[in-house]
């Protein structure tokens, strides 16, 4: 009877031992994956020391509030001395290049905030990148197409090939025009001219206001023409050739620790590290299949293909705008 007390006695002393290092175990997973959250994000949402944050701008550029709310929040951030906003696009629309354009003077009226052009910063990108109180290009960046244009389909020669006619009415002539399926007039022509003049009016004040220019310097340069890093140094548009050593070169002319680490400030929107889209994702990127998705719209231009509005963009897909 007395072994058989102490068998019950040992047994349960192992059920506590075990229990505790389960819990024990349990605890360390917790801490483990918190920790590789923490380092996963911590060029997301800052690092907690001072640096120099780093915002890369790419592609078409439409409203982008997730990249709003990232700029605000390095606005906000303490410990971020200094910003150096990558640029690589060829422009979009022009509404979504007046939104961060206003979002980055609102965040350089209180840090050093300097645009790094990549290989393009066109139209809407150049816009963005006025909008830096110093801009550094390398000698072979493009640089430029200032400008803005509407362009729209004429499918009515299709139309009467394959026998379709739009039967329709309006209150007004100029309502819902100008429309593909049908040819425009001058009056049409007339409306959507005076759009894209008074947002071109707009855009080469804004221009001349960052680079110190006169209308007629603007002028000059706006006529919807490219130049390369090289030649912008020339006419103005930007103020020095170079890359990411550049920006930090000037950053430390305003007052920024050139020691400073560089801490790219990425995109939060992404889903659970164990969630089927990610997994889905990380599978994909492993295949190689997210940069053969994104070379096939961007060689489609359905990249491009649903943008609203006013466009200021270098090259647009046919039909698109510029």
């Amino acid at each position: 009877m007395a072994n058989r007390a102490d068998d019950i006695i040992d047994r349960r002393r192992l059920r506590r031992k075990l229990t505790f290092w389960r819990l024990f175990g349990l605890l360390a997973l917790i801490v483990a994956v918190g920790a590789f959250a923490s380092w996963a994000m911590r060029d997301r949402m800052g690092t907690g020391i001072a640096h120099i944050a780093k915002v890369r701008i790419e592609g078409t550029i439409t409203e982008d509030d997730e990249l709003l709310k990232r700029l605000d929040r390095i606005r906000q951030d303490e410990q971020v001395k200094g910003v150096i906003v990558w640029i690589n696009s060829p422009g979009g629309t022009t509404a979504g290049g007046e939104a961060l354009y206003e979002a980055i003077r609102k965040l350089a009226a209180e840090k050093p905030v300097v645009a790094q052009v990549g290989t393009l910063a066109a139209s809407a990108g150049y816009m963005i990148a006025s909008a830096a109180d110093q801009i550094v290009a390398r000698q072979s960046s493009i640089v430029g197409s200032i400008g803005v244009l509407v362009q729209y389909p004429d499918v009515t020669g299709l139309m009467e090939n394959v026998g379709v006619k739009l039967e329709g009415v309006k209150s007004s002539p100029l309502k819902a025009e100008p429309s593909p399926f049908s040819p425009t007039t001058e009056e049409e022509r007339a409306m959507i001219r005076a759009l894209v003049m008074d947002s071109y009016e707009w855009f080469i004040g804004l221009v001349g206001e960052r680079r110190g220019m006169s209308r007629t310097e603007v002028l000059q340069v706006a006529d919807g023409s490219i130049f390369t890093g090289r030649q912008a140094l020339e006419r103005r548009l930007v103020d020095a050739l170079g890359g990411e050593e550049k920006a930090i070169e000037w950053l430390a002319g305003k007052g920024v620790n050139a020691e400073l680490a560089v801490v790219e400030w990425k995109s939060t929107e992404r889903q659970g590290l164990f969630s089927p889209l990610s997994l889905a994702g990380t599978l994909g990127a492993l295949l190689g299949l997210d940069k053969l998705g994104a070379d096939l719209a961007a060689r489609t231009g359905a990249d491009r293909m649903f943008l609203d509005g006013l466009l200021s963009v270098w090259q647009p897909a046919p039909g698109l705008g510029d």
